[in-house]
């Protein structure tokens, strides 16, 4: 595991990360290395942050939606490659260079999306299991 010693000169900004870690129960390297990550894919995708919710932090658009959100609606389906950013900057009400920076976002961090679509496709299919039996048992 590489190791890099960050010396922090400005006292409140290290009370600051401090104060973040407790309140985080984590340690202070651990969301250093975080708040980097993130700091470092922002800088290089513009137009992308990272919100905390309640699945923990996901990118995002900034004024739109999740960039998953944006991937699920854009790749695949029936509609012709050429035709697909447009049709989801329509779908989704977003302007195409919202898509564009999902899309741009998503060719650095493909596996993580992926992953974040294959967990929601996961949860549908078990919710929608749940809706059937539901109505198996109503019918009785």
């Amino acid at each position: 595991m590489p190791v890099v010693s960050v010396r922090i000169s400005d006292e409140k900004l290290h009370q600051r990360l401090k104060d973040a870690a407790a309140s985080s129960d984590v340690a202070i390297s651990t969301l250093a290395e975080q708040l980097i990550d993130v700091g470092l894919r922002m800088a290089v995708h513009p137009g992308v942050w990272f919100p905390e919710g309640p699945t923990g932090r996901r990118a995002a658009l900034v004024g739109g939606p999740e960039v998953a959100d944006v991937i699920g609606a854009l790749v695949g389906g029936d509609v012709p490659a050429s035709e697909r950013r447009a049709r989801t900057a329509e779908l989704l009400a977003i302007p195409l260079r919202l898509v564009d920076t999902a899309l741009a976002y998503y060719s650095e961090f493909t596996d993580e999306i992926d992953e974040q679509l294959r967990v929601r496709a996961d949860m549908a299919d078990r919710l929608e299991a749940a809706w059937h039996r539901q109505n198996e048992l109503l019918a009785r």
